[in-house]
């Protein structure tokens, strides 16, 4: 199977659009599906290694502080994905049409989970300072 194939989602995305002032991405799909994924979200399920951890057994403490967490660009990345790069600085995670999908499936249960997770390291969605 190649890179391409098990990358390939069911549902092509017809539309990505950033929506600064609400901080969400909107995602539409062929297949009718369309969701709404907070830059928060994004942020803090980036596919990326420094997100995910890097194989290990555990995953590294989640990212705090990304609740105002802004987008500066997206850049397709072949016909399977997409760069996006926040205003902290990360820019590491690609995301395919099919994870950016599942985000947008059940993004306020995600976002219950990262702030769950958050809480049982004594960490906050809100930046320090």
């Amino acid at each position: 199977m190649t890179d391409l194939a098990r990358h390939a989602p069911s549902a092509w995305p017809t539309e990505l659009r950033f929506r600064a002032t609400a901080r969400v991405l909107r995602i539409s799909f062929d297949d009718g599906f369309a969701g709404d994924i907070p830059y928060e979200l994004l942020r803090v399920e980036s596919p990326s290694a420094e997100v995910q951890g890097h194989g290990g057994p555990s995953r590294p403490p989640p990212p705090a502080g990304k609740r105002h967490v802004g987008v500066v660009s997206a850049d397709p990345v072949g016909r399977y994905a997409v760069r996006i790069r926040f205003d902290d600085g990360h820019a590491t995670g690609l995301f395919t049409w099919t994870y950016l999908r599942e985000l947008a499936q059940d993004p306020a249960g995600r976002l219950a989970g990262y702030a769950a997770r958050l809480e049982a390291d004594g960490l906050s969605r809100d930046a320090r300072g």
